[in-house]
């Protein structure tokens, strides 16, 4: 693959080239993995307790701070934001950065659940970097220890988590995930079938798709790059976590919105996991940057998404 490193952040690529995207095939037992690792997450009863109350900035909205322990040992934070009247539940799953700060109501009547994933935000612990670059090395010459594997079995079991504090959010459970947690969303929402529709903005993870582009200075496309063209057992770990593989077997409704402009994530990344997703199932809408600040296009098209959104988690759709 031949590197491209545009300064307006195309990578070298029109809409239409990237429209057109088609990403490599997985490995064999591609969806065997998956499968045995969502098993492994959601086999046994959640192991939870409520830590205190949080200050909420809206009326009528409690906020909790929990901790749950994980199938494999960890203690990881998470935060559930209620409303006095609930319509669903939806999860989000965080971009790269140290959240310190709970959810805050975006879809009203929504129980919001927001999990810090292992060695980030209110999950740090001693083994695991909470620099995003570093983060993203984290066993990584293995499937098996990947730190992405144990972020995606982490929302699992926040999931859990939020479904047996709030039963009424099994029957409408909704998923929003941007960048980190776009890639998260793409590769964990074919395995888990208690997700009702799904928001992916602006996704990473995308596998060899992404190995192709350069990236500037420390961050964690960078570092997952880097070990895959230096070490080939990287590069066959990586394969495994690869949403436009995972992309392809959704089947729920997905609000996706890829940028063809974006310095920090490739677009043609993005586009391997947009084009993926089957065409009934995918709500295509195009940014026209990620990652910055908003044109005002980007602005507008808000209000619509904004829209998409409350419709596709609403009791009843779907």
């Amino acid at each position: 693959m031949e590197a491209k490193n545009e300064a307006d952040g195309t990578c070298g690529y029109t809409l239409e080239d990237l429209l057109k995207i088609e990403a490599p095939p997985p490995p064999e037992d591609f969806a065997a993995f998956w499968e045995e690792t969502y098993r492994l997450a959601t086999a046994r009863v959640p192991e939870y307790r409520i830590e205190k109350d949080i200050w909420s900035p809206d009326d009528g909205v409690k906020i909790l701070q929990l901790r749950f322990k994980t199938y494999d040992g960890f203690e990881i934070g998470m935060w559930i934001a209620r409303p006095e009247s609930s319509t669903g539940g939806l999860v989000i799953g965080q971009g790269y950065g140290n959240l310190a700060t709970p959810p805050t109501s975006r879809n009203p009547g929504l129980i919001v659940a927001l999990p810090c994933i292992r060695g980030l935000g209110i999950s740090q612990c001693a083994q695991i970097p909470w620099k995003p670059a570093a983060h993203a090395g984290y066993g990584i010459q293995s499937r098996e220890t990947y730190v992405i594997r144990g972020a995606v079995t982490d929302i699992w079991e926040a999931t859990s988590v939020l479904t047996d504090l709030f039963p009424d959010t099994a029957s409408n459970l909704n998923y929003s995930g941007g960048s980190l947690g776009g890639g998260l969303g793409a590769i964990l929402l074919p395995w888990d079938h208690r997700f009702k529709a799904g928001e992916i903005n602006v996704p990473t993870l995308a596998g060899p798709m992404q190995f192709a582009f350069p990236g500037s200075g420390e961050n964690p496309g960078t570092t997952r790059r880097n070990a895959a063209l230096s070490d080939p057992a990287c590069m066959r770990a990586l394969s495994y976590f690869d949403g436009a593989s995972a992309a392809r077997r959704i089947r729920i409704p997905i609000l996706m919105t890829p940028a063809p402009a974006d310095k920090s994530n490739p677009p043609p990344a993005q586009f391997a996991i947009a084009n993926a997703i089957p065409e009934e199932f995918r709500i295509l809408r195009i940014r026209e940057v990620g990652h910055r600040a908003p044109t005002p296009k980007d602005v507008e098209l808000e209000k619509e998404l904004e829209e998409i959104r409350h419709r596709l988690f609403e009791a009843g759709n779907g």
